[in-house]
């Protein structure tokens, strides 16, 4: 066997080539399809999280406002998502949304508004999302579920304005996560009582009436058309929290 063939042979009997190592380092060669396989895909996935933690890690307590993108200025939900982000701002509450027009808007509107924290968390659509002109902090997402694990972690609660699949999405993983007491101390408000009256009737029946859901759970919520009351529960549920914790680190 010649030198020429022998150099570089591995333990496994696997016969190297200097190629193998200029195949891996040269740009030009690599294989598109690599970039698309699930392999490839977990890196992606593990920057979208790194980045996302590192971005928010510090931003004190915040509260994700949800609702339509499709809302114009003179839409009658507009005003009360602006006032809504500005009393929380003056309380020293980030307001995150989803970076677009709209109710998210409205809400990074009112955050700057009143002198708080205003983040959007886009994410990558098929028609392009443009996002709003009010955002101080905005990160860029292509998976859903990342962004998901964002507005859940760094928020105490979800004020969901009227809106459509998006907003029903997040209404019912919040409470579902509430419900299973993955985050038993967060808040949920409904903006807008006659927007949400049907859904409402409808999880008393068919769904309280054949037992899919408790009578507690129907408590998970809270509909409001103020401001005002929209803020103090997620307040109050903050001073929940900061009791459970007290009391966890007297036992400790």
């Amino acid at each position: 066997m010649a030198a020429s063939e022998t150099e570089g042979q591995s333990g496994t009997g696997r016969r190297r080539n200097v190629l193998d190592d200029f195949e891996l380092l040269d740009a030009a060669s690599q294989s598109k399809e690599f970039t698309h396989s699930d392999t490839w895909r977990v890196f992606r996935i593990m920057s979208e999280f790194v980045d996302g933690f590192e971005q928010l890690s510090g931003m004190g307590p915040a509260v994700s406002i949800f609702g339509s993108a499709r809302m114009e200025e003179d839409d009658e939900y507009y005003e009360p998502a602006r006032r809504t982000a500005e009393l929380f701002a003056r309380r020293d509450i980030a307001i995150i949304t989803g970076g677009g027009g709209g109710i998210m808007e409205a809400a990074n509107r009112g955050a700057r508004e009143g002198g708080g924290h205003s983040v959007g968390l886009n994410i990558e659509l098929p028609h392009e999302q443009e996002p709003n002109k009010y955002i101080d902090l905005m990160l860029e997402f292509h998976y859903f579920f990342v962004r998901k694990v964002m507005f859940l972690k760094y928020s105490v609660g979800f004020i969901l304005f009227p809106g459509g699949f998006g907003t029903m999405d997040e209404l019912f993983e919040s409470l579902t996560l509430v419900q299973t007491e993955r985050n038993p101390n967060f808040g949920v408000v409904l903006f807008g009582r006659d927007y949400w009256e049907k859904l409402i009737s409808w999880l008393e029946a068919p769904m309280l009436a054949r037992g899919y859901i408790s009578e507690s759970d129907m408590r998970l919520f809270r509909v409001t058309d103020e401001p005002q009351e929209a803020v103090q529960f997620i307040i109050d549920q903050l001073h929940d929290v900061a009791l459970l914790q007290s009391r966890r680190n007297q036992r400790s």
